[in-house]
């Protein structure tokens, strides 16, 4: 963080609407456009929050954003049938590379994991599922980040069985390891992932933004091998 960046943070936690507005007023504009830029590119790349890749995914993708972290993290209206609400639920996945170069350089052990449009949803249970299931108009929006550079987002029905199907293994193999124990309730399924071969054979899989084909080779060494040959075959 840039030392103008981090007084104006202070100024903000610790001063009054007025003091912050007369610092930044004297401000020039090549100044202000550097302390947004840096803002902008250490929020969206934060680790610890997926809060604006979220954002972004939601209302790229035609929703309107849900803040809060319980329930599903957007909305629209049917177009089609009034009154009828669609649902989205965001799986945003950003892409450090800089981790990747550490791995060249041989200053991690392993590879950062690559986009492969994958997710995963937290503190599972199989009534959660279920309860997943039966909202027939709920959307799954998967997008991939390469420090905070939108690849894609790709739409597709949570209900696609191939989906479905790859959540209740998840679920199955988590209550097997389970057998025996006194109780399991209270207890989740800490994560159950998915990846891109869990969705590609929907048949209402839309992609609701893609780089074009010269841009998207450009981010080909930080995309899965079989993924990247999936968004290649999508691009214009």
């Amino acid at each position: 963080m840039n030392q103008e960046l981090s007084h104006i943070v202070k100024v903000y936690s610790t001063g009054s609407h007025k003091e912050l507005s007369n610092y930044l007023i004297g401000k020039s504009k090549d100044t202000l456009i550097g302390i947004l830029v840096d803002l902008l590119t250490m929020y969206i790349n934060d680790k610890n929050s997926s809060t604006i890749r979220e954002f972004l995914t939601v209302t790229l993708a035609g929703y309107e954003h849900k803040k809060g972290k319980i329930g599903y993290n957007g909305f629209k209206q049917d177009t089609f049938i009034p009154g009828k609400t669609l649902k989205c639920e965001a799986k945003p996945k950003n892409f450090d590379t800089e981790e990747f170069e550490k791995y060249k350089r041989g200053e991690r052990k392993n590879s950062p994991g690559k986009l492969n449009g994958g997710g995963n949803f937290t503190d599972y249970t199989p009534a959660r599922l279920e309860k997943d299931k039966q909202e027939k108009d709920l959307d799954m929006l998967v997008s991939g980040f390469a420090d905070g550079k939108l690849i894609y987002i790709i739409e597709f029905p949570f209900t696609s069985p191939d989906f479905v199907r790859n959540l209740a293994i998840k679920i199955q193999k988590w209550q097997k390891k389970l057998k025996g124990s006194k109780s399991i309730k209270g207890q989740f399924l800490r994560s159950a992932d998915f990846d891109y071969k869990d969705f590609i054979k929907s048949p209402n899989l839309k992609i609701v933004y893609l780089l074009n084909k010269d841009e998207l080779a450009k981010y080909e060494p930080y995309i899965s091998r079989g993924f990247y040959e999936f968004l290649e075959g999508k691009t214009r």
